[in-house]
């Protein structure tokens, strides 16, 4: 083949074999992003003394796993595209992991997909270019530009076993010559292995695209056939809106102690009762809002399963309750398929829209449809922006910037805690107001029986130990991010006193549906009246 000369480099680039050229690559990205994954392993095992050995065989291991993967994945015609594929997943993941201290799994894959043009538009930053440039399109580059030495199949096959052989058996001796050491990893320290780079997001990459493509062979179930209202004859219809939040913690809820004043309508309303000690499902909104409105408990933290079945809204659907979902976040994921839905995140619909569609939007409107339902229960699910980050200060308008200073960047790691605690709370002063226009909109429908309900889907680390927004692996996940707000409020004055005495219970997001059920007097064999928290004080 010769030496060929290229024009970019102005210098000469020597052919290389496939092997050579993923060896390289390999140790590139072993060196420039996998910080996050050694500054985690060095928190652990402190880099001194035999340590210092244990961090060098990780990272020979990491470089051998990282060479196999490369080697088995690539062939003649895909080698460049799949290196430059790798660099660019290891760039993202790099900056991702490094600023907001999250892990790159599947579900977070997921919610990426997922988001629309606006959230993407703020995780831009100029630092996001500069890992990019560096770590994906100079390398890109080099690998495109990079002659390969074509071998005939045989010798290619030959030099394809023995790089495979030869990773299997560094990886073998490695671990057995530190064995007391990588027991100790595996073992108690499972969550390091999430922050290696590109192994663990290639490897749910790859997990995400085989559930899309090769989805579980479930039969689709219907559930609560024999719903039913039961109530007296001539009581009064109800109505129900519940909000579901967005990354709204409960510890920043002045209903729940919090130092600054979040809830200033809401500390004012009558009939009102905030738990404290509510634990999402999930950590994510892809995971939570599904698993938030499924009958599979404990197991409906899977999204599959709790797709794959008949949800509350459904039930209370065949049951005769009419259901609307206004939703100004991504989308219902999947929970509003069968029920009326509307998109609140375009101007098409929201009247009320500046740098962004507001949440209160969702409520203009709202007594027009609930007058044209002239018979039968209501329940209105009203799905936030919330304190969707990390551009906390673009979630509400510019009169609810009470606490101050506050970041003004989504380079929340440039800003100090305080300011970005600031920025989230003013968001969480909206929400505030936003319910209490919730609650007028009830207060004027006095035929019915008025309820209104608020959970977030799951909670945000705000900079606590490093760790930024949400989305890690429940196992590991802080309380920050499983803790939510939840607050009810309506009905009469006895009701929510006696709700008040069990209020400060401990409860989670699998309680929600039969709540929902015991609200509108729904009898089911779904129904399980121990779970409904208000059950307890009928």
């Amino acid at each position: 083949m010769g030496i060929i000369r290229t024009k970019t480099q102005g210098k000469l680039l020597k052919p290389v074999n496939e092997t050579k050229l993923i060896i390289i690559i390999s140790f590139f990205l072993l060196i420039f992003a996998n910080f996050t994954f050694f500054s985690k392993v060095t928190e652990v095992y402190p880099f001194s003394g035999f340590n210092i050995l244990f961090v060098g065989a990780l990272a020979i291991v990491l470089f051998a796993v990282t060479t196999l993967i490369l080697t088995l994945f690539c062939s003649k015609y895909t080698t460049k595209p799949l290196l430059i594929l790798f660099t660019f997943i290891s760039a993202f993941s790099a900056y991702f992991m490094y600023t907001y201290n999250v892990v790159i799994d599947s579900d977070m894959i997921q919610n990426a997909t997922q988001t629309n043009l606006n959230e993407s538009a703020d995780l831009f930053s100029w630092q996001l270019v500069g890992f990019v440039l560096f770590l994906a399109v100079l390398p890109s580059i080099y690998i495109y530009k990079q002659p390969i030495v074509c071998h005939p199949l045989k010798k290619t096959i030959k030099h394809r076993l023995i790089t495979s052989v030869a990773s299997v058996a560094i990886i073998a001796i490695t671990i057995l010559s530190f064995g007391p050491y990588f027991a100790s990893f595996f073992r108690e320290h499972k969550p390091l292995r999430f922050y290696t780079n590109p192994t663990f997001p290639i490897y749910n990459a790859g997990k995400l695209v085989g559930q899309t493509l090769f989805p579980k062979n479930t039969t689709y179930t219907q559930k609560g056939l024999d719903a039913k209202i039961v109530k007296p004859n001539g009581a009064k219809r109800e109505l129900v809106i519940m909000v579901v939040g967005e990354s709204a913690r409960g510890d920043h809820f002045s209903l729940n102690g919090y130092y600054k004043d979040t809830n200033p309508r809401l500390k004012n309303e009558s009939n009102i009762v905030s738990f404290p000690t509510v634990e999402s499902c999930g950590t994510s909104t892809a995971v939570s809002v599904p698993c938030m409105f499924s009958f599979l408990g404990q197991n409906g933290d899977n999204k599959d399963d709790a797709n794959a079945e008949d949800n509350v809204l459904d039930v209370l659907k065949r049951a005769g309750v009419s259901v609307l979902w206004r939703d100004n976040n991504s989308d219902s994921k999947g929970v509003a398929t069968h029920v009326e839905y509307a998109d609140y995140k375009t101007a098409k619909n929201n009247t009320i829209c500046d740098e962004e569609c507001r949440d209160k939007g969702m409520l203009v409107g709202l007594q027009q449809y609930i007058d044209s339902k002239k018979s039968g229960d209501i329940l209105i699910v009203l799905h936030q922006m919330g304190n969707h980050g990390p551009a906390y200060y673009k979630r509400y308008p510019k009169e609810f910037e009470k606490f101050k200073p506050t970041c003004k960047t989504n380079q929340l790691e440039q800003c100090s805690k305080a300011d970005i605690a600031n920025a989230y709370d003013n968001a969480l002063l909206y929400t505030d107001s936003f319910l209490g226009d919730t609650i007028d909109l009830l207060k004027k429908n006095n035929n019915f029986n008025t309820k209104m309900l608020y959970v977030s889907d799951h909670g945000e680390s705000l900079g606590e130990a490093g760790v930024y927004l949400h989305g890690m692996p429940k196992i590991i996940a802080p309380k920050a991010q499983t803790h939510v707000g939840m607050v009810v409020w309506g009905g009469d004055k006895g009701d929510i006193d006696r709700v008040a005495g069990i209020a400060k219970e401990d409860y989670t997001h699998f309680n929600l549906p039969h709540m929902l059920l015991g609200m509108f007097n729904v009898k089911s064999e779904v129904y399980n009246g121990a779970l409904d928290m208000l059950n307890k004080v009928k």
